[in-house]
């Protein structure tokens, strides 16, 4: 069953937007807005989405957006589905798109909170691994190795691993996805608006100017990171985990194909030692680990 198959031909995401070509965040976006259908109110904090959504008073979404400040992403949910409530409106689903710098850092504590008390609201994060918007700073979510403008050598710290911070909130459904793979990011979408309370997805989303990646090459590098085993696609249900997509059938680390494969299309990662390679390939086996001791 292929793309044309599942995801509808209906578009909610306008042409001619201000996204780089190649962005991984939009065509994320594109997919995530055709599982959710017309009924949604979108709450943007800065982020490079921000921008995507076009200078007042044109934009080219087809649904409510709220831009907010940068750490309000959780807090400004809340409020829209505080206010849904008072309405009587329950047919509107409230879905908070932010980067990884307002999820990891920046907004935490508000999506702690949001997910703390129960909020009836879908959390994605869109995941270039670094403050892209405002230049390629690094993030809390910068992976180990990558070169950001304030890690001109590389950075020496782990990647922030939000998934399974979230699932320590006991909320009801969390999901990885790839903008890269579509149809999976489709069905998660469609399957988290079956539930109630805080739902939580994360989305790696290719960046061509700070990956330093050709444009034409986005899809492929997502793919790349997928077929390596540096990003793995599941999802949580109620406690319980379960591999999707090609990850399902990477359990096998010989299965997995090398790191360098996806290394070598990054101008991030030029500089990079082969000690440091060979760290990652630990990163990757112990993350490997530690989910595969989630589904026994």
């Amino acid at each position: 069953m292929g793309v044309k198959t599942i995801i509808p031909e209906e578009e909610f995401i306008l042409g001619g937007n201000r996204a780089c070509p190649g962005c991984g965040a939009v065509v994320a976006l594109r997919t995530v807005a055709k599982a959710l259908g017309k009924d949604v109110i979108l709450v943007i904090p800065a982020s490079c989405a921000t921008i995507i959504s076009g200078k007042f008073p044109a934009t080219p979404f087809k649904f409510p957006v709220l831009n907010m400040p940068f750490e309000t992403a959780g807090a400004a949910a809340s409020g829209v589905v505080a206010a849904l409530e008072v309405m009587g409106k329950d047919d509107i689903t409230v879905v908070s798109w932010a980067g990884d710098g307002g999820t990891a850092d920046i907004g935490l504590q508000a999506l702690s909170g949001a997910a703390e008390r129960g909020t009836n609201f879908i959390y994605i994060c869109y995941d270039n691994e670094a403050y892209m918007n405002t230049g390629n700073q690094r993030s809390g979510a910068t992976p180990f190795g990558a070169l950001t403008t304030t890690t001109p050598t590389g950075k020496f710290e782990l990647k922030k691993d939000m998934p399974r911070i979230m699932a320590a909130h006991d909320i009801p459904y969390i999901a990885t996805a790839c903008s890269a793979f579509p149809e999976d990011l489709f069905q998660k979408v469609k399957k988290a608006k079956t539930f109630k309370g805080p739902r939580y997805i994360h989305i790696l989303s290719m960046c061509p100017t700070g990956w330093r990646v050709d444009s034409s090459l986005s899809i492929a590098v997502g793919r790349k990171a997928v077929s390596t085993g540096m990003w793995i696609l599941y999802e949580i249900e109620n406690g319980q985990l379960t591999l999707t997509g090609k990850s399902k059938y990477l359990v096998n680390p010989a299965k997995r194909e090398p790191i360098e494969e996806y290394l070598k299309l990054q101008g991030r990662f030029a500089h990079i030692t082969d000690e440091e390679i060979e760290q990652l390939k630990k990163i990757r086996e112990e993350k490997w680990s530690k989910l595969l001791s989630c589904t026994e």
